[in-house]
């Protein structure tokens, strides 16, 4: 049975059908929705990202401007121990001027595979290797103007050697129960939106498989 995202009695779409099955709402294509990219312009180009201004068509044929951040994507890891505890750390996150705490993560190289950068970054930054990888699925984090995608792995049966972080990378590791950080998720103590996601999702894994 199809439905339509654009009517609030639905609850998926595959964004073909003109009208909603359950309630016969009328309701246009959701590909009317789509912008074209008529002309593009670099900013700035940096180490990790490039910024572009770029000329879209609008569906009614007018034009209008769109920043777009252009980042590699990252891949972010929830190194769960048998004892249902999760690795965590904290580090300075200077767009904010804040000490944070968050799951181990890393920035993708161009073309490289989510899974490798998520087992590098559990290794480098909490000293860990993992028998098990479950993939958790992917977030945007600002999709109003960064491309940026975010991979996020759950791992498991953990054994452990020395960390080794990057050259300007400094950190502390810390060793919680997942119940108690996903509290502290939900108390609004841990801003990080990849930490969140992640941590929610293996709890539901976890507690409800």
């Amino acid at each position: 049975m199809e439905h339509e995202i654009n009517c609030s009695n639905c609850t998926s779409c595959d964004g073909s059908c003109s009208s909603c099955s359950e309630c016969n709402t009328p309701t246009a294509p959701a590909a009317h929705l789509h912008e074209t990219q008529i002309a593009t312009e670099t900013v700035y180009n940096g180490r990790i990202l490039e910024l572009t201004n770029d000329t879209v068509k609008l569906e009614n044929g007018q034009t209008a401007q769109r920043e777009v951040i252009h980042h590699p994507g990252g891949a972010c890891i929830v190194p769960l121990t048998d004892a249902m505890e999760v690795l965590m750390v904290r580090q300075f996150r200077y767009p904010h001027n804040e000490i944070t705490l968050e799951v181990p993560a890393g920035k993708l190289e161009y073309g490289e595979d989510p899974k490798a950068c998520a087992v590098r970054e559990l290794q480098e930054e909490v000293g860990a290797t993992a028998k098990q990888i479950f993939y958790l699925g992917c977030l945007y984090p600002t999709p109003a103007y960064d491309k940026e995608v975010i991979h996020m792995y759950l791992a498991t049966g953990l054994t452990f050697a020395e960390r080794n972080p990057d050259a300007d990378e400094f950190l502390d590791v810390v060793k919680m129960p997942l119940t108690q950080v996903v509290s502290m998720v939900m108390d609004n103590r841990v801003p990080d939106a990849k930490t969140q996601l992640a941590l929610l999702k293996t709890m539901q894994m976890m507690y409800t498989s």
